[in-house]
């Protein structure tokens, strides 16, 4: 467990991701590649045209335990560069992350030569289309509200409350069927059940990180704005 560090623009970004590997994570959906020597922070950010504050704030919220957020840190969020960072991650965890550890747990758990097996790939199936369809009410309702109300175009009544909420924790389905798989399935390959469960544990991990750079970013963010026009 790391202890918190409070990362700035002078600071090297390859100190931040030596230091902390899982914001390799955030490197990603923020759209920066690897390569960049011993360029500071707000270098590397500046290259690739990624908002400096918000990196840091998505950086510094993921490694604070506290998750406490400073007004000034919202006022200087870029909702754009956060909307493309969240969205980023959808395509991640949809197109990469859950059809690979899918992959992965068929060949674990010798699909469809137990009972239990057909039943842990059911429940990741129905776990998946959970996801899928929150996130997908996230891109078309959500960030679609979002951009129209810094636009100052009509939401149509819609606000940021609605989404607070009903936003379920999506993780919340993963690791029950961490807990399925760890209980009752007894006679998969000890060295490929290990590793599957352990990118389980990881995107349960992960999935937490992501609602949280939503609670207790893009929310408060778009509540200071609803806030200053009504």
């Amino acid at each position: 467990m790391y202890s918190f560090v409070s990362y700035t623009e002078d600071d090297k970004m390859s100190d931040l991701i030596c230091g902390h590997y899982p914001m390799l994570l955030v490197l990603s959906r923020f759209g920066i590649p690897l390569g960049f020597g011993e360029k500071t922070i707000n270098k590397v950010c500046s290259d690739n045209n990624v908002h400096t504050g918000t990196f840091l704030t998505v950086v510094n919220l993921l490694l604070n335990p506290s998750k406490n957020i400073s007004e000034e840190r919202l006022r200087e969020l870029s909702l754009n560069s956060l909307l493309d960072y969240l969205h980023n991650s959808h395509s991640y965890f949809l197109d990469y992350r859950l059809p690979a550890i899918r992959a992965k747990l068929l060949e674990a758990i010798n699909y469809g030569n137990s009972d239990v097996s057909i039943v842990i790939m059911r429940y990741f199936d129905v776990y998946v289309a959970e996801v899928r369809k929150h996130m997908q009410y996230e891109e078309d309702t959500v960030f679609t509200y979002v951009k129209k109300l810094t636009e100052g175009k009509n939401t149509g009544g819609y606000g940021i409350a609605v989404f607070r909420e009903q936003h379920n924790q999506v993780e919340a389905r993963l690791t029950e069927l961490k807990n399925i798989i760890i209980k009752y399935y007894p006679d998969g390959g000890e060295n490929e059940l290990n590793s599957v469960l352990f990118d389980i544990f990881s995107c349960e991990r992960d999935l937490a990180s992501h609602n949280d750079i939503e609670n207790y970013l893009l929310v408060p963010a778009i509540m200071r704005i609803e806030n200053k026009g009504s």
